[in-house]
């Protein structure tokens, strides 16, 4: 493999990656479990918003001048309203809080170590900025979801070797157009969390 890269942006450096971001969100989620039908018009508008916010980190990964790979993370308080509601009505702080958006990578690239990079990344990040507990969710699909690919091994192993845990429902919701649906749907994810 060409030379691996990876390395935690911010500010202007994470900015000059937008586009980069948005085509492999929209490449990446197509995939199960998240079957996303995404649009670059939405995922500029949530990618502006994501940079704008303070202590907010891209983890890039390149291979020569090519993107493969990217993690994101920001501030609990930064977040949209219903991703921080669940800790809010719980009375948590959300001060301590940081949330890791997504980890989002080529097929060709997984497996190498990538993923466990992305994760090393933004703890140390969130630890370097004062966080004291990193949390993120995934979303919760049927078993006999008739799109569930009969191999698909879930990530819950993988994010428990990290030291997260997934908490007692503890649930938000976002809604997006599946692959296989004519309009946008609500849809549940589940929150993991980890202290740092």
């Amino acid at each position: 493999m060409e030379h691996l890269k990876i390395e935690a942006l911010t500010g202007v450096a994470a900015r000059v990656y937008a586009e980069d971001l948005a085509k492999l969100r929209i490449a990446v989620f197509a995939e199960w479990p998240y079957l996303y039908q995404g649009s670059l018009e939405y995922e500029r508008k949530y990618i502006r918003t994501f940079l704008k916010a303070r202590d907010s980190v891209l983890v890039l990964a390149t291979v020569g001048e090519k993107v493969v790979g990217a993690s994101t993370g920001l501030p609990m308080l930064r977040e949209t309203p219903n991703i921080r509601k669940p800790f809010q009505d719980r009375g948590d702080d959300l001060s301590q809080i940081f949330y890791f958006s997504e980890s989002v990578l080529l097929p060709e690239y997984r497996g190498k170590g990538i993923g466990l990079a992305f994760f090393e990344h933004r703890e140390t990040w969130a630890r370097t900025h004062g966080y004291t507990r990193a949390v993120f969710c995934g979303v919760v699909r049927p078993e006999n979801h008739p799109l569930r690919p009969a191999d698909y091994v879930p990530l819950d192993a993988f994010w428990r070797k990290r030291g997260f845990e997934k908490m007692e429902n503890v649930h938000c919701s976002i809604s997006w157009q599946d692959l296989d649906e004519s309009q946008e749907t609500t849809k549940q994810l589940a929150f993991w969390q980890k202290m740092l």
